[in-house]
């Protein structure tokens, strides 16, 4: 990997120079993966992982080895599997079609980016079976000077790994911004980071302007997660402009397994599910627990850290993989699999990525993966452990104070990722369903997709009645008055759109987090026709004074905001 320093030789500095990175094509996997289709050989299976912090609970149900101990929770359930890391996808499918193994482990995208390469044979389709994490704050959007809002990224060139997890984060970023993937140029790369080929070498280049790497390769970008000064590792200006600790339900890491397998083979399928749900618990605890029992904390760490990094004594970097995996247990495989109305169920992501990579040329049908059938009461036997996807994740305090802050600032739009209008006619208080679903769905979309984010509900006021009060010279106390009334009817309209928004969530079994929404009372002091001097600018048409009568919703990045994250 690429260092940047200069050497100092008889006090003269000479700076060293490196090839650029060597970007490839984009073709669909057709085109990659070239292998006969086989059966599934018999014996030991070969149990795939990637380089997560969610594999680690598999390493620990095979008994903290490669190959199952018959100990383990695995060996337990009379399985038996050979672990082999391959983060390279394609290599994964070149096993899987040949029989080598009857299991593909990656995330959503690129389990569909393989939909057109086993389309053809149904012995091939995924059936995707488990999920195994979510990703908080494990991967990151870093740009360079520039760019402050996802919306900037239009016309830029963005470095990207082919085939890897993060296609379908960047189709999601540019969607939600009113972008699509012709609004901006990718350049791909072979490998996601450690080598010179990657996207985090890639944003040296003059030419590129952003990048989606993991986090350890932004931190390294942005000088430590604030903003890059051009020393050692970091590019001069450079900054996270959005990770996975705020967009944290864009990537699922899931594992798959062949149909003609699964059809033959359910019973396994379902123990191995509930072994790694009993490993994901159990890990959970030895993490907990680490101070009272560091021997056993250790050898699952230095197991992981060989397995996963390839060094025994990589324990730290194996803990950072670990904090940014945010496993989602039973109840978290239960709401994907079960409910298809949550906005981050199976079908949802899988039509999702499917459309993504539909818009990129990868495939041609997004539709093929399909999801196991598993008797999830059945799985439940035994465990205990909750997700943590429900849990208010802000200290509700801590984020009306900052939010205040930045209203009397007038700073509410540093940070923003996204923002939207919902309008109302005049003296409107209340917010039926029938008329705004489109809106809400939009707002639930946003809201559980980015839990990490704030969501301001900012309402506004119609500064009608203010400009007639002031024109027909009334005193200053009562158009103070008329401005607290606009002020106060923006605020209850505001907690009014939220509180119809929760209800609504709610009727559809959709569970948000209430602590993520922050309503404000802008009343008149923010018109969309604008302030002339010191007062709102008078609409002169009637749609400029129908613009006037909205609320504002505001997705808002606020990570590095102390005290407002509550710990999970």
């Amino acid at each position: 990997m690429r260092r940047k320093f200069a050497l100092v030789v008889f006090g003269l500095a000479s700076s060293l120079t490196f090839a650029a990175p060597n970007y490839i094509d984009l073709k669909p996997l057709t085109e990659v993966v070239k292998a006969t289709a086989g059966n599934v050989k018999n014996g030991t299976q070969n149990l795939p992982m990637i380089t997560w912090g969610g594999d680690i609970a598999t390493i620990y149900a095979n008994g903290n080895q490669l190959n199952t101990t018959a100990n383990s929770i695995f060996g337990k359930k009379g399985l038996s599997y050979r672990l082999s890391r391959e983060d390279v996808f394609a290599n994964q499918l070149e096993n899987y079609i040949e029989g080598d193994t009857a299991i593909l482990r990656g995330t959503m995208d690129m389990i569909n980016s393989a939909s057109d390469l086993l389309a053809d044979n149904p012995d091939l389709n995924p059936v995707v079976f488990y999920q195994m994490t979510y990703s908080n704050g494990g991967d990151a959007l870093v740009v360079k000077p520039g760019i402050n809002n996802a919306s900037d990224l239009k016309g830029k060139t963005i470095a990207l790994q082919a085939y890897g997890p993060h296609v379908n984060y960047l189709i999601r970023v540019l969607n939600d911004s009113g972008l699509s993937i012709n609004d901006v140029k990718v350049k791909w790369l072979p490998d996601l980071t450690g080598t010179d080929n990657t996207p985090m070498e890639a944003l040296y280049e003059q030419d590129i302007d952003a990048a989606f790497v993991i986090i350890p390769d932004a931190l390294a970008l942005t000088s430590g997660g604030s903003v890059g000064t051009g020393a050692e590792d970091s590019v001069k200006g450079a900054k996270i402009l959005l990770s996975t600790k705020t967009a944290n339900k864009v990537i699922a890491d899931v594992y798959a397994v062949r149909a003609d397998y699964y059809k033959k083979n359910k019973d396994e399928i379902e123990r191995l599910t509930q072994g790694l749900l009993e490993a994901a618990e159990a890990v959970k605890k030895i993490v907990s627990d680490r101070k009272k029992d560091p021997k056993t904390y250790n050898a699952l760490m230095r197991s992981s850290a060989k397995f996963l990094l390839d060094s025994p004594d990589a324990i730290s970097d194996t803990e950072g993989l670990y904090a940014d995996a945010e496993y989602v247990y039973l109840s978290g495989n239960t709401q994907f699999f079960t409910n298809p109305n949550h906005p981050r169920s199976f079908e949802k992501l899988n039509s999702e990525t499917g459309a993504g990579l539909k818009a990129l040329g990868l495939i041609k049908n997004p539709l093929s993966t399909k999801k196991a059938d598993l008797n999830y009461k059945r799985l439940s036997q035994g465990l205990t452990m909750k997700s943590n996807i429900n849990k208010p994740k802000f200290n509700k305090d801590q984020l009306s104070s900052l939010v205040s802050r930045k209203q009397q600032q007038g700073s509410l739009a540093d940070g923003e990722l996204f923002s939207f209008d919902v309008f109302f006619s005049a003296n409107q208080t209340n917010f039926p369903i029938d008329l705004y679903q489109k809106e809400f769905d939009k707002v639930i979309e946003l809201a559980s997709t980015y839990g990490g984010a704030v969501i301001t509900v900012e309402g506004h006021s119609d500064p009608m009645g203010y400009l007639r009060a002031k024109k027909a010279n009334k005193p200053p106390v009562v158009l103070s008055r008329i401005k607290q009334s606009a002020k106060n009817l923006s605020v209850n309209r505001s907690q009014s759109v939220r509180d119809a928004i929760m209800t609504y969530a709610s009727s559809q079994s959709i569970s948000l987090d209430e602590s993520q929404f922050e309503p404000i009372g802008h009343g008149i002091t923010s018109p969309s026709t604008g302030i002339c001097g010191n007062d709102p600018c008078a609409p002169v048409t009637e749609q400029e004074w129908r613009s006037n009568m909205r609320v504002v919703f505001r997705i808002i990045q606020i990570e590095a905001e102390s005290g407002v994250f509550m710990p999970l």
